[in-house]
């Protein structure tokens, strides 16, 4: 009698005893050998994770704080510290022994804003360090490029900071997730509190960073003002890292525009609004009316940044560390606890990347590319900070509360800058993936490129 035995790509070979052989089904397989040729497919005791963000360029200052976010869901992950959000987060996968029985290990690269120097960074990660996943960026550019990346390379990418309605639109990828709120949904917040608070006959002036974050941002939020009776005077292009904007900010007076509106971002709004402010524009009247001005992307970071500058200015926030959720507040608690001060946007949705990636991996019950990209998708959650949240298995943005907020006049301390003013319900900022056009591609797992 024959004794037949499964060899490890799953082909049924005759024993020693002899007799005929036979193939496994073909599904089998193919699904064997794929998962075994998966890149970077952990072999030892750790799982690699590669944490791409900038620790260098205009947007350095958020790129600290992810990687302090992504150390310590590493922390978390492996069973160290308190825990942080895998309390309260409703899917209870994770366990804090690793992923799937492997303790998470983790290298770093500097994107400096750049989006060769982050497609170069991430790439020496997958090829030469062996990481399994990449997260991070605080720039739409750097997103888009490294996205495509690893795309190419069967490697999943978790984005952190990207705003650009074209990360999960026009360039949307199979391999790509983004947690972060987008341009289209800040216009739709912000607008009707922008009419309600100033009125609807006002006419805007742009100022804009030029790369694909800032286009879709001035788009977005030209549409929802137009919408609500708004003129658009000017629309002018400003470069990533300008520092100073005293030319473009000086033809703004004299544009007969009432309404300014940085579409920017990091350093470069921390400057721009300062230099505006010292301009003394939100001292003038135009039009009969006060002259104002408009951030329609916050974060903490900036706001402290901006100091005074920032009191008065509305603008949105994908999250805020004052938000009354069970898993905003045990992940403040734990950030703080690790680093002396309260987390900012860039670290809460760092950290829920990182245990989102890894939780997925723990309900797919493995490391196989495809795989976890079908347990992401759909994927319906609460408990990291933003409150109920669905991963849209047709674009991979997720859908959650949006934040309207607006510069304190009278802070507590450098960490409160910021007053919620209006919290809107994910069902009014959800749209068909449809206008943003793009394809995903396909679910086949790639061997590193």
């Amino acid at each position: 009698m024959s004794k037949l035995i499964i060899n490890r790509r799953g082909l049924l070979k005759a024993g020693a005893m002899g007799g005929v052989v036979l193939a496994a089904p073909t599904h089998f397989i193919r699904n064997a050998y794929a998962e075994d040729m998966s890149c970077n497919m952990p072999t030892g005791d750790t799982v690699v994770f590669g944490f791409n963000v900038p620790q260098s360029g205009p947007y350095a200052d958020e790129g600290a704080d992810e990687l302090k976010a992504y150390q310590l869901a590493v922390k978390h992950l492996n069973g160290e510290g308190d825990g942080g959000a895998l309390a309260t987060f409703s899917s209870k996968a994770l366990k804090g022994n690793g992923v799937l029985g492997k303790k998470v290990a983790y290298v770093t690269g500097d994107t400096q804003t750049k989006s060769d120097a982050a497609r170069d960074s991430a790439k020496r990660m997958i090829e030469k360090e062996g990481a399994i996943m990449i997260t991070g960026g605080s720039s739409s550019g750097v997103a888009v490029a490294v996205q495509s990346l690893c795309q190419d390379m069967g490697v999943i990418f978790m984005a952190a900071l990207t705003h650009s309605n074209d990360t999960t639109g026009k360039d949307k990828k199979r391999y790509g997730f983004r947690q972060f709120f987008n341009a289209y949904m800040s216009g739709v917040a912000l607008g009707p509190v922008l009419a309600e608070a100033y009125g609807k006959d006002r006419r805007a002036y742009h100022l804009t960073a030029d790369y694909t974050w800032g286009w879709t941002q001035e788009e977005s939020i030209k549409n929802a003002t137009e919408a609500q009776g708004w003129e658009t005077v000017n629309a002018v292009r400003t470069p990533l890292g300008a520092g100073d904007f005293s030319q473009y900010l000086t033809p703004v007076l004299n544009s007969g525009a009432d309404v300014l509106i940085l579409n920017h971002y990091g350093k470069d709004m921390v400057n721009s609004l300062t230099q505006a402010v010292q301009f003394g524009m939100r001292e003038k009247q135009v039009n009969g009316k006060n002259f104002e001005i408009v951030v329609p992307l916050f974060s903490e970071l900036m706001a402290e940044g901006a100091g005074d500058a920032i009191k008065g200015i509305y603008g949105t926030e994908n999250w805020n560390w004052q938000l009354d959720t069970a898993g905003t507040k045990a992940f403040v608690q734990s950030y703080g606890k690790e680093y002396g001060a309260p987390p900012s946007q860039a670290a809460q949705v760092a950290y829920s990347q990182a245990i989102l990636y890894a939780d997925a991996c723990e309900r797919a019950g493995t490391f196989f590319a495809p795989e976890v990209i079908k347990a992401l998708e759909g994927f319906e959650f609460d408990g990291l900070g933003n409150g109920k949240t669905l991963y849209r298995d047709s674009d991979h943005q997720c859908f959650h509360d949006v934040l309207v907020v607006q510069g304190k006049e009278n802070p507590k301390d450098k960490y409160d800058t910021l007053e919620i003013k209006k919290i809107v319900p994910a069902s009014e900022v959800t749209y068909d993936p449809a206008i943003f056009g793009g394809d995903l591609g396909p679910y086949d797992a790639k061997t590193c490129g």
